[in-house]
């Protein structure tokens, strides 16, 4: 091949259109996107609620080395929150952008999303670590008729973790799927038809 067979080949390489998808695809596709975003507000601002809630009651907690290291608990888990938000926030723009007029940019949304969900388990496995400190921190502040032995305390831990992480695996599951999956299922149902 010589250089003008190349640059033919390159230019009709480029002139092909990745195809657009059509004013009604379009408005089908807007609606289960403007749901994840409002769902996305709404956890948003829930979860606002809950740290504002958790640092007031953090206020009036007694004695002050109880206060001290529930108020810390509590900060570490917003910096955690702040982080995974931080990942949310991104996808919520991408979802508010209105160029999703390819059916690339609409399948790189999809793949965005998906990922999104590895992320939203996460963020809600990541919280394991702070139940062990706030099982310790009961542990050690609580009055007990009679001392916990040091079986009964390493019992408590062990399955305050295995729980912890099976409540916090299911119920990030179905939340998920209960505010996101299921419109997620919708926009792949539509990609599929785009494709053939």
């Amino acid at each position: 091949m010589n250089i003008d067979e190349l640059k033919n080949v390159w230019n009709d390489d480029v002139s092909q259109e990745t195809p657009e998808i059509s004013i009604e695809q379009r408005n089908k596709i807007n609606l289960p996107l403007e749901k994840i975003r409002k769902n996305m507000r709404m956890e948003f601002w829930f979860v606002i609620g809950v740290f504002i809630f958790s640092f007031i009651v953090c206020a009036f907690c007694r004695p002050f080395k109880l206060q001290f290291y529930i108020t810390v608990l509590v900060a570490s888990m917003l910096v955690v929150t702040i982080f995974f938000f931080s990942k949310f926030f991104r996808l919520y723009n991408d979802i508010s952008n209105p160029m999703l007029k390819t059916y690339d940019s609409l399948k790189d949304l999809v793949m965005q999303v998906n990922l999104n969900k590895q992320y939203y388990l996460s963020y809600y496995l990541s919280f394991v670590p702070f139940i062990v400190c706030e099982m310790i921190i009961v542990i050690e502040f609580i009055p007990w008729p009679q001392p916990m032995s040091e079986m009964k305390i390493a019992v408590v831990l062990i399955s305050s973790v295995i729980i912890g992480l099976f409540v916090l695996f299911i119920s990030g599951k179905f939340w998920f799927y209960r505010y996101y999956g299921r419109y997620i299922v919708h926009i792949e149902e539509l990609l599929k038809e785009l494709k053939r």
